[in-house]
């Protein structure tokens, strides 16, 4: 049986069983995923997004087979097997180009979904819930679920030509916004039940119609807002009682789960009562490069202070340089000027910086840090005042003193709360 399936299977058997997925495509965010897997034994399960990775690229440059290769790459290097490297897409859908009409949308939503399960994706979430050019901002279910029917024929025929195990889906319409919120967050809805339900209704419906009822045994999970998310400088903690009936109603639908979006820098308890309630899927992105962005100042600011000549090429520095160059992929979020703007760029929670790692001068930037760190590695009592969640693993020898290696045990900081949370009891 697929492992994810299994996974699900055991949770809806009682058991305090789920699993997390990374959604970064950050080289050592995936380093840092991998080697937390291979570390606890578990499988690492990364993910793609529509707008990280399609036909055209994405923002990183990369099609879904130069991910997935990317990927496979990292886990050789770690060690980590194969079988135990599993790859999902994110928000497959329209997305991406739905400023346009929703028939050229949709057309390249097919070839989106195709090219993903070609290269081996083999978790989907199926993600139409956005309104095309001329449509209304709110789509009504069938609809959604009809457009779902249509992109999950793709990926089963896709599946059919290339072979391998069959892929599961993800479905949802109520689905938080990628990368967090950019309001301020003074109030949630919870997704109400019947809501939920309805949207099951519809979609089982819609795979029927298209005769596509073996896929449907093969759908995991659908996407709901339990009372999570985050903006600027803020989150909203899972509060188990707001989201009891929630919690409650999937249990009477054979074979599924809930997966949760935005639980970036939830708390560990957090983690573990939504695992427990039936979010038994947690999604994991902006948190992890916020950590690896903290790591990188930290051996920033250390490099600055045993070479204060260089400190004018700075890391920091230039990647505020490029952000300001290129405002693209931040305009819409922030507002502010000057300082403040500097401060929110850097230290917002949605981390809109993870979208400027590639920029040619600061990938240089991030190496010649690095380079720099390990010609003369710092003082223990030096990295301590920067990252001193590293001290206890560089004292007892866990931990190597080289800048990689600090930046990756810096992030699974955030990914053990998530191992935790979704640890099952062989394990």
């Amino acid at each position: 049986m697929n492992v994810i399936r299994e996974r699900l299977a055991r949770h809806r058997a009682g058991q305090h069983a789920g699993i997390y997925s990374v959604c970064s495509a950050h080289p050592l965010v995936i380093e840092a995923a991998l080697v937390q897997a291979r570390e606890t034994g578990d499988v690492a399960l990364i993910e793609a997004t529509s707008n990280q990775v399609n036909q055209d690229g994405g923002y990183t440059g990369l099609r879904p087979a130069e991910f997935r290769d990317l990927v496979l790459g990292i886990a050789r290097a770690v060690g980590l097997e194969g079988p135990r490297v599993l790859l999902g897409g994110d928000h497959l859908g329209p997305n991406c180009w739905q400023s346009g009409p929703a028939d050229v949308a949709m057309a390249k939503a097919d070839r989106l979904i195709a090219d993903y399960v070609h290269a081996g994706f083999r978790k989907i979430h199926l993600d139409c819930s956005m309104a095309c050019a001329g449509e209304p901002a709110a789509l009504g279910d069938e609809l959604i679920a009809a457009r779902t029917a249509r992109l999950a024929a793709h990926a089963e025929s896709a599946w059919q030509a290339s072979g391998g195990e069959p892929p599961v889906y993800v479905i949802g319409s109520e689905v938080p916004v990628p990368g967090g919120a950019r309001e301020a967050l003074d109030h949630l809805e919870v997704t109400r039940p019947e809501a939920a339900l309805a949207t099951v209704a519809a979609h089982r419906v819609a795979f029927a119609t298209a005769g596509l009822e073996d896929a449907w045994e093969r759908v995991v999970a659908l996407v709901v807002q339990p009372g999570v998310e985050f903006g600027h400088d803020s989150v909203v903690e899972y509060r188990p009682e707001r989201a009891a009936a929630l919690s409650a109603a999937i249990r009477a639908v054979p074979n599924l789960v809930y997966e949760a979006h935005s639980t970036d820098y939830q708390s560990p308890r957090a983690l573990a009562d939504l695992v427990r309630d039936h979010y038994a899927i947690l999604k994991v992105g902006p948190a992890t490069t916020f950590s690896l962005r903290e790591a990188l100042w930290a051996l920033d600011a250390i490099v600055a202070e045993l070479h204060p000549a260089g400190t004018a090429r700075n890391l920091r520095a230039t990647l505020l340089a490029a952000l300001h160059a290129d405002p693209s992929h931040w305009r819409a979020y922030y507002e502010s000027s000057g300082t403040a703007l500097d401060l929110q760029l850097q230290y917002s929670l949605s981390d809109r910086i993870r979208y400027y790692w590639t920029v040619p001068t600061v990938r240089d930037a991030v190496e010649r840090l690095f380079a720099t760190f390990d010609a003369a590695p710092a003082p223990l009592a030096l990295v301590s005042q920067y990252l001193p969640s590293t001290v206890d693993a560089l004292r007892t020898g866990r931990l190597q003193p080289r800048a990689r290696d600090l930046v990756i045990h810096h992030v699974r900081r955030v990914l053990d709360d998530y191992s935790s949370a979704c640890r099952f009891p062989e394990s």
